[in-house]
């Protein structure tokens, strides 16, 4: 048995603090084969190196996992939240209190494994799902066998092999008294190829179920053993063409479980029936992942649907009473003036919705965006893109975008632009005691008039 100092080093609180799931996921995966691990979260703790430190040091770990979320907030008008320089300290002072290996993993580890390896100065270093590669890892760690510095996990195949997080009585209440949710999977795996997005490469791009029993066990136990009746099930995408989103409903109805929950959908083939039922069966709020506002930007992203379907998915939730929020971005492939004042039009088309609004589209490697970025000579082949590295647009002038953007934006109070205006909302509303996904809130205090 070894013992096992696992951290959480997401800082990221919008638009509402996530609970570390990758961390409780695989915590339980490691106690399951016999392994004594200790979970820190630095968002809950206050982000306080001392104290990290000093949990390390009563811990006396033979081996430190460390998981990162995020790499930055993604949004363009904002390059200085970058959160790498907070990591490199972190990891720095978990050297200075204990000697043990530090291995890397979590889905932004993920995106870019070899350049957060080195800028972090960690030892060894997971790719995609951990559960059964950090296991063989601390083991090989435990036995003097030789490990390969980085390494990429099997897909986990079949679904059987996605376990049950262990959640931790410590860290749960913050996010209970922060955001009144706690995150839970029901899945794996994204089968769209969206031209910007790394879904695919963290988790698979088959679709993999999780036993529908087996997540309302895990609901049940939220509920029992925490208090947690209000949880974001954190798969890529809820409502898959499969319908293994429509089987859990049906679990979660049969065996009376009696937990809010939101998630977050593609807006395609969404129909009032099954919206009824999966609000039946406890639904409240739906994020969009619209994405693109026109067409033309739509299928440049690869995106798969039309406006048209973007605008029916919204008013089948509508229909339903559901509080639903747009994120879309501008700037991205193929934009032009008049793909966004197009766009622009095209969310008045909307029924009432908040609405997040950002510009430019974040590059990562292994993604056609990637390579579009390199063919328009927006970047070099060879350039790192650790640091925030944005696509925009060849075909717009960004201060003409972001002032055509704002002049739209300003009279709607449930649309946001900047990004970082919900922050200041947030504040607000946490003043006033509110928890949850905020925007659901904010709709239902002041739900403006019809159309938007």
């Amino acid at each position: 048995m070894s013992r096992i100092f696992f951290v959480s080093g997401n800082r990221c609180v919008d638009p509402y603090p996530v609970y570390p799931m990758g961390m409780a996921v695989v915590s339980a995966a490691l106690e399951a084969r016999g392994h004594d691990v200790r979970q820190f979260d630095l968002l809950s703790s206050g982000s306080d190196l001392a104290s990290l430190g000093a949990a390390a040091r009563t811990c006396n770990p033979d081996v430190i996992c460390y998981s990162l979320r995020n790499v930055d907030t993604e949004d363009y008008l904002n390059p200085d939240d970058w959160l790498l320089d907070a990591d490199r300290a972190a990891i720095q002072a978990l050297r200075a209190a204990s000697g043990a290996p530090i291995v890397l993993g979590g889905s932004g580890f993920s995106v870019l494994p070899e350049e957060l390896l080195e800028f972090l100065g960690a030892d060894y270093g997971v790719i995609g799902e951990g559960e059964h590669v950090a296991g063989d890892l601390v083991d090989a760690l435990a036995t003097g066998r030789p490990w390969p510095r980085l390494v990429r996990s099997r897909e986990l195949m079949p679904a059987a092999g996605i376990g049950s997080p262990r959640y931790d009585a410590a860290i749960v209440p913050y996010y209970q008294k922060t955001s009144g949710l706690v995150g839970l999977q029901t899945k794996r795996g994204c089968p769209h190829a969206c031209a910007y997005c790394s879904y695919p490469l963290i988790e698979g791009a088959r679709v993999r179920h999780r036993d529908p029993r087996e997540v309302v066990d895990d609901l049940e136990t939220l509920r029992r053993d925490y208090g947690v009746d209000n949880v974001f099930f954190t798969d890529s995408i809820f409502n898959d063409a499969g319908g293994g989103h429509l089987a859990l409903a049906e679990e979660m109805l049969r065996r009376g479980a009696k937990t809010r929950w939101a998630s977050f959908f593609r807006p395609q083939r969404l129909e009032r029936a099954q919206l009824k039922l999966l609000k039946n069966a406890g639904l409240y709020a739906v994020e969009l992942g619209t994405d693109a506002t026109d067409d033309t930007t739509l299928a440049a992203l690869g995106k798969g649907f039309t406006f048209d379907e973007v605008v029916r998915s919204a008013q089948a939730c509508a229909d339903e009473g559901l509080a639903v929020a747009h994120y879309v971005m501008f700037g991205g492939p193929g934009e032009t003036p008049e793909t966004a004042a197009r766009g622009l039009a095209n969310l008045k088309r909307l029924p009432t919705a908040v609405i997040f609004a950002y510009v430019g589209v974040r590059i990562f490697p292994a993604t056609r965006l990637r390579q579009r970025a390199v063919q328009e000579g927006i970047i070099a082949a060879g350039d790192s893109l650790l640091r925030p590295t944005y696509y925009v647009s060849p075909g717009v002038k960004q201060p003409e975008l972001e002032a055509a953007i704002s002049k739209a934006f300003q009279k709607r109070r449930h649309w946001v632009f900047p990004p970082s205006d919900i922050r200041i909302r947030q504040k607000v509303m946490h003043r006033f005691g509110f928890r949850g996904i905020l925007w659901d809130q904010l709709l239902a205090l002041d739900p403006g008039p019809a159309g938007n």
